[in-house]
């Protein structure tokens, strides 16, 4: 056995596409949040960026927290790695802790539109469908 393992192909895709949704959900979240600073309003264009944000932090704690999940299920019972981490646990249950005590602050203190986090919180579903109509249309390019 080699000192360096060959990843599996699967594990590559999967690590691309992640990155890819990761910095679309901030690109076209910002975007948005930019044009609506210019057009509509600050306050909305700021609500729209802290909830792209929120978005993509929610999203790579999601990533992570399944990461934990999956090497769980394969370690054998008693071993160190058959535990879950008590950071699990934070980033399952608190990332919607962190959410909803955000919004509620910045809607609360600082006056920014509730619907505009709302729409910046969607960015992680445009990202997620930019990303795999990518996909989907380079794997139709490569046949």
């Amino acid at each position: 056995m080699t000192a360096t393992t060959r990843e599996n192909p699967d594990e590559a895709s999967h690590a691309r596409i992640s990155q890819r949704i990761a910095w679309l959900i901030l690109v076209l979240g910002f975007l948005a949040a930019a044009a609506v600073f210019v057009t509509k309003s600050r306050r909305a264009g700021a609500g729209i960026a802290i909830g792209t944000f929120l978005s993509w932090l929610n999203f790579r704690w999601l990533e992570q927290s399944l990461g934990v999940v999956a090497i769980v299920t394969t370690a054998k019972a008693g071993t160190a790695q058959a535990r879950t981490p008590a950071s699990f646990y934070w980033k399952i249950g608190g990332r919607y802790v962190l959410i909803a005590a955000v919004i509620y602050v910045t809607v609360h203190y600082f006056a920014v539109p509730l619907l505009s986090e709302l729409v910046g919180l969607l960015s992680l579903g445009a990202g997620a469908i930019v990303g795999s109509l990518y996909e989907v249309f380079r794997d139709l390019n490569n046949e």
